[in-house]
């Protein structure tokens, strides 16, 4: 079984929940920008939760399918249609033999994620199926989808239901303004005092340059950093310092000028000041910003943080009591 890929979207890739474990060799974890809905498609076909997926960004695919198939798209506001017909999203429906699935263009949010039932059979890298472009690593021969791909399938479970839909209170809400949570970072100290509150008090617009290595910010204000003499190996910008890791959400700004959230393809280091990291339980959040878009960022403690993370996973302990 396979599905043929006639028209590859903006930006259509292989995901799973990630490869863990590498990020110390310089290898992201990769996977779904949008945890919560790459797991709520699979579990509403009775996948397992971390089967691969398509991860459709800004303007969906055109497929056709070889086989039968009952497919869950959750995510972005991107009606599914098969043979020009809407389908409904957060919710099992089966597409034909025969038959081509598309997308209409983005409403709300920016990233659906398509699972098929089964799940999409590329090999495993590193223990994951998915794509690291920058890395040629994993998915569709290591990049995004093209025309003319055709994705293998593993066999059909029999255990997907046609009309099965999320509860809506598990759907998420798309907004065009947006507040994510910050915890301040190891080098907040560097930036003056009027500058750090400026940086919490201003709304910043999502540039055009928003992919799944990072989301640039723009249209705040400049932000200062404390004159000081410039460790050896740490160079002549303000912004720069010693080598150090970047986590995944980490907010860096270089020259001052344009904050970059780091997210799930990231670099695992280098030389530019993290302010603030974004708290885990607002990245899937943020690969749902679309361009243009405003954001304000929003200092919290790490105990705020952490009950963050507790209410996140409490979402998704209920999405897994649905399988």
């Amino acid at each position: 079984m396979s599905i043929d890929v006639i028209k590859p979207g903006l930006a259509s890739s292989i995901q799973d929940k990630g490869r863990e474990g590498y990020y110390h060799l310089g290898i992201p974890p990769s996977g779904g920008m949008d945890q919560r809905s790459l797991i709520a498609a699979n579990l509403l076909l009775g996948n397992h939760e971390g089967a691969a997926v398509l991860e459709c960004a800004l303007m969906g695919p055109e497929l056709r399918f070889g086989e039968a198939r009952m497919v869950a798209a959750c995510g972005a506001e991107m009606t599914p249609r098969v043979n020009g017909e809407a389908q409904p999203l957060n919710e099992v429906f089966e597409v034909p033999a025969g038959a081509t699935l598309s997308f209409d263009f983005v409403k709300s949010g920016a990233r659906l994620y398509l699972a098929i039932e089964g799940g999409i059979d590329v090999p495993e890298r590193l223990g994951s199926r998915s794509t690291y472009a920058l890395g040629s690593l994993g998915g569709m021969q290591g990049r995004n989808l093209q025309a003319g791909d055709s994705l293998a399938l593993l066999p059909a479970h029999g255990q997907a239901s046609p009309g099965r839909r999320l509860a809506p209170s598990l759907v998420p809400a798309f907004s065009k303004h947006y507040q994510l949570r910050v915890v301040p970072g190891l080098y907040a100290h560097r930036l003056t005092s009027e500058r750090q509150a400026q940086f919490y008090a201003e709304d910043w617009t999502v540039a055009s340059e928003a992919d799944r290595i990072g989301y640039r910010m723009k249209g705040g204000t400049r932000l200062s950093f404390i004159d000081r003499e410039p460790p050896f190996g740490a160079g002549d910008d303000p912004s720069n310092i010693v080598d150090a890791c970047y986590p995944i959400g980490s907010i860096q700004v270089p020259s001052g000028s344009e904050p970059i959230i780091l997210h799930r393809d990231a670099v695992s280091g280098g030389g530019y000041a993290m302010i603030g990291t974004v708290i885990s339980a607002d990245m899937d959040t943020v690969g749902q910003i679309q361009p243009h878009q405003k954001v304000r960022f929003v200092q919290v403690t790490l105990e705020e943080a952490l009950a963050a993370r507790a209410r996140y996973q409490e979402v998704m302990e209920q999405l897994r009591q649905m399988a």
